[in-house]
């Protein structure tokens, strides 16, 4: 860690010294602001505590649309985040940060400092976190991300950071902006409009009232639609050298001597055990043909790329000055948001995790003797995608509310801020197309069902409209959370210390959450080809902390803090500790040491809570060493896609963590500011279900019944593995380590303006992970795949800007840059994840490329009221790399989401009044 600290110090210096200008005047009033992480007012914006700023102007000139758009560019912004594409995953259709790769639910999102109800769907089934669409973007006034870990006032449980944005609460006057875009397809069109209005000066008029409403419509994009765009959401890899088991999104051939489901049927020989296809292959689909391999499609024929969104925020903020010394104010905000994504038809041979059973209906479910398209005479497997029943959508229909009642002011030389929040937020999940599996079995089974019997493939035109209405089936669920808190917090200077005042902040708080999210219709007893995933709980905490700031000696400041939190069933005494000190103006030592705690969430605690979620893993078995075994096996038993089950353990203890920063400010010259801050963070007795990788080892994994044949023996328990047991558990360790550099530079150009250019690069030298078993490296590899979409873990992320500003013009360019990535899980793998055709590494050496954009925007103010804005999202259209592991996107890493996307064009027009 000292050494990456003196290896960027000696860059941070050589930097600045190229980025030295002519002198510029600096901005000398001082005013007392708080600053996130911390309860004390203070003159300084810079504190112990690396603090990111991101300011109202610095979201105009990135062109984003949304919240979550921007805060997904963030250097600090790692594996676990949630894109808008990932329509497959388990909280689809919401939006999520993850600081430091450690996943959704240990990053503490804040509106106004304040915490919010969490997504009615937990990520994963086990992660609880916020949701970040329902935040309005054109309400924000700045955003403040805490980079040092737990957060002694806000709540121990903010483990890897805090975001916390706030809200415009004084504006006078009106803002009326709208927004379109669209790709250089012409497709993934965007809307939005939005209306900001605030009356009363707080000063003179003694109140002020704030309302502003945004409405926002994204068309749909299909990976289809992209099909021109080389590998960009192509199921078929082959022609990138690639063999038809190496891509992950074919399905219907024939691997290890299974078929897969295809759209016209394929069964078994009940003597031969050889699969025969129906005919009909050509005229349903466009296939991918394969000589004497069966009926091969892509799924790219049906998924969306990025979902169809419908929406709006609302927000409303009241403000009213009692007299001098108190303040009253009321925030009201309802945010609905719908989304609409585009999934595969349904498989009649699905693997269906029920609260007490596994059903492997690949083993069971055969098609009758006497059915007219059986060749056989006895009852045979079948494996069968149901075109003809369409392919399956999702509907996910958010609605989220939040009030505050909350006073501020001075009592007796102290600083007051109380307040009573409620927030709740309530998802309608609707799932078309599923199957009903018992009455799909007697429609091909039973010859005395009035279903029977039912035809499938190129002669399903021959089945009734009765025989759907009974075999398809739309699975829904409505699933809430709330949260209500009360807190207060006062802080004042006290005694003069040989630096300045002694401050001491307090504060109390109590919060109420409740969540309530039952599984889809039909789940419960393994009635439809879906999963079930629930997460039930009610829990209560209620928590005092304490904070210093002492200015010990001139220079030098000593911040510490102290929070005890109590919970229903655990509680907690944290600590932090920071350190500053400024020999000169112009530079500055500081430290932190912060510890955490998380007690267990309803979904990983509660024996009610149950989840099967998925992720690609290399079976130990039928795979060893990453060579496909002799026998049967292929090169897809090295990378298959497997279900993981999950149940809450209510013997689970909490998590604790320990974070530590070293870190300097350094404003070399005038117009230059340097920040280069080490981190190590550790996050122990960790609640994770068993590694994929580690359960697909454990015997009570479930597999088909394919055995391996070896020297003419077949192997017992040896075929395709289907789903594994992965429970919760206190796990060891995980521990990351790195460095965070903000550098800026402004320019004072004379009669050609301003400019300003920032570096913003996070370095993570180690992303370690421990088990009972043994240790996963994922720094600088693709793993971790247990966290969502499978994203990976570049060691480097850069942000470097270019602004100028002239009059009334401002033109940005921003370059975002991912490093390369080893293309294994972990980085002690002997072997690539995945392979050429040939067998040699893949892609490019086992190597997935590094990936970089270039964004571009500009701003014209026509007048005082009228200014325009075109932004460039990806300006030289570059092509996100292949990757055939991932499943966030079809073929490309979801974090290079813009390189599948396109070059994207973006207009808007803001008039103030």
């Amino acid at each position: 860690m000292s050494r990456s600290v003196r290896l960027v110090f000696a860059g941070g210096a050589v930097a600045a010294s190229m980025l030295a200008t002519p002198a510029m005047a600096q901005d000398q009033s001082i005013q007392r602001v708080e600053i996130t992480g911390s309860s004390i007012k203070r003159a300084s914006a810079e504190t112990a505590s690396p603090v990111q700023v991101i300011s109202r102007e610095d979201l105009a000139k990135s062109g984003k649309g949304t919240v979550s758009e921007y805060l997904q560019t963030l250097t600090s912004d790692g594996a676990g985040s949630l894109p808008t594409g990932f329509g497959n995953g388990f909280a689809a259709g919401s939006t999520a940060i993850s600081l430091r790769g450690l996943g959704a639910t240990s990053t503490l999102v804040l509106l106004n400092g304040r915490r919010m109800a969490p997504f009615a769907r937990a990520d994963d089934g086990t992660k609880t976190f916020t949701d970040l669409s329902t935040i309005p973007m054109e309400a924000v006034e700045r955003i403040e991300v805490l980079k040092d870990g737990a957060s002694s006032t806000y709540g121990a449980d903010a483990v890897a950071g805090v975001v916390n944005v706030i809200l415009r609460k004084d504006l006078v006057g009106g803002i009326v902006k709208g927004t379109y875009g669209a790709s250089k397809y012409s497709d993934n069109e965007q809307g939005k409009a939005s209306v900001t209005w605030g009356t009363g000066s707080l000063d003179s008029d003694r109140f002020n009232v704030l309302l502003n409403a945004e409405f926002y419509n994204n068309n749909e994009l299909l990976n289809k639609d992209r099909n021109n765009r080389a590998w960009i959401g192509a199921a078929d890899l082959r022609p990138y050298g690639y063999s038809l088991t190496g891509s992950q999104f074919l399905a219907g051939d024939i691997r290890g001597g299974v078929a897969g489901a295809n759209p016209v049927g394929a069964i078994r020989d009940p003597k031969t055990l050889a699969y025969t296809y129906l005919p009909g292959c050509s005229s349903l689909t466009p296939s991918v043909q394969v000589a004497n391999n069966g009926c091969v499609w892509g799924q790219d024929q049906f998924r969306s790329m990025q979902p169809e969104i419908k929406g709006h925020n609302l927000y409303a903020r009241g403000t009213f000055n009692v007299n001098d010394d108190h303040q009253i104010y009321a925030e009201a905000g309802y945010s609905k948001r719908d989304t609409h994504f585009t999934l595969i038809p349904p498989s009649v041979t699905p693997t269906v995790v029920s609260p007490t059973t596994v059903t492997s209906w690949g083993t069971i479910m055969t098609i009758g003797a006497t059915h007219p398209q059986n060749p056989f005479g006895a009852a045979a497997r079948i494996r069968y995608s149901a075109f003809d029943v369409g392919a399956s959508t999702r509907y996910a229909n958010n609605e989220f509310k939040r009030f505050v009642l909350g006073a501020k002011g001075t009592i007796a030389g102290w600083d007051y801020d109380t307040g009573i929040t409620y927030s709740d937020s309530a998802l309608d999940l609707t799932y078309t197309n599923m199957l009903n599996m018992k009455n799909l079995q007697q429609a091909l089974n039973n010859p005395a069902s009035p279903l029977f019997p039912y035809y499938i493939g190129a002669q399903a035109s021959k089945n009734p409209q009765s025989l759907y209405d009974a075999i398809r089936y739309t699975a829904r669920s409505h699933s809430t959370t709330s949260l209500a808190t009360i807190d207060f917090k006062a802080s004042r200077e006290l005694m003069d210390l040989p630096g300045g005042k002694l401050g001491l902040a307090w504060g109390v708080e109590h919060r109420h959450e409740k969540v309530s999210n039952p599984s889809l219709s039909g789940t419960e007893d393994g009635t439809i080809n879906a999963s079930y995933v629930s997460t039930f709980g009610n829990s209560k905490v209620d928590a005092i902390f304490a904070e210093l700031a002492a200015p010990v000696m001139k220079g030098v400041e000593i911040n510490a803090a102290v929070r005890y939190d109590k919970y229903d069933n655990f509680n907690s005494t944290t600590p932090k500790l920071g350190v500053k000190w400024t020999p000169t103006k112009t530079f500055a030592l500081r430290g932190t040491y912060s510890e955490g705690f998380r007690a267990p969430g309803p979904a990983e605690n509660s024996p009610l809570s149950q989840s099967a979620g998925s992720a690609p893993v290399s079976d130990p078995i039928r795979c060893p060493g990453g060579k496909p075994a002799a026998g049967g096996a292929t090169t897809a038993d090295c990378s298959i896609t497997v279900a993981g089950v999950k149940v809450g353990n209510p013997n689970l203890q909490p998590e604790k963590s320990k974070g530590y920063t070293l870190g300097m400010v350094w404003d070399p010259f005038n117009g230059t500011s340097l920040t280069i801050d080490a981190f190590k963070l550790k996050r122990s007795n960790e609640i994770n279900q068993v590694a994929f990788a580690e359960a697909a080892a454990l015997p009570g994994a479930v597999r088909s019944d394919n055995n391996l044949v070896q020297n003419g023996v077949t192997v017992p328990n040896s075929g395709t593995l289907l789903v594994i047991n992965a429970p919760y558990r206190n796990a060891n360790y995980t521990e990351i380590k790195g460095v965070d550099t903000d550098i800026k530079q402004r320019f004072q150009l004379g009669d050609m303006g301003r400019a300003t250019l920032g570096l913003t690069w996070t370095h993570i030298s180690s992303w370690l992970r421990v088990d009972s078993t043994r240790s996963f490296q994922y720094a600088g590899t693709h793993g971790n795949c247990d966290t969502s979409n499978c994203a990976g873990t570049p060691k480097d992320k850069v942000n470097m800007t270019a602004s100028w500003d002239k009059g009334d013009w401002n033109v940005t360019g921003t370059l975002n840059y991912r490093a390369h990535m080893k293309n294994v899980g972990e980085a002690s793998d002997t072997s690539c994840a995945n392979t050429f055709a040939d067998g040699t590494p893949a892609p490019f050496g086992c190597r997935l490329a590094s990936f970089s954009t270039f964004d571009l925007s500009a701003r014209y103010n026509v007048t005082k009221q009228l200014s325009l804005q075109g932004s460039i999202a990806n300006l030289f259209d570059k092509v996100a790399p292949l990757d055939p592991l991932t499943y966030g996107g079809m073929s490309y890493n979801p974090m290079d989401a813009s390189g599948a996307i396109g070059r994207y064009f973006k207009g808007s027009v803001t008039y103030k009044f």
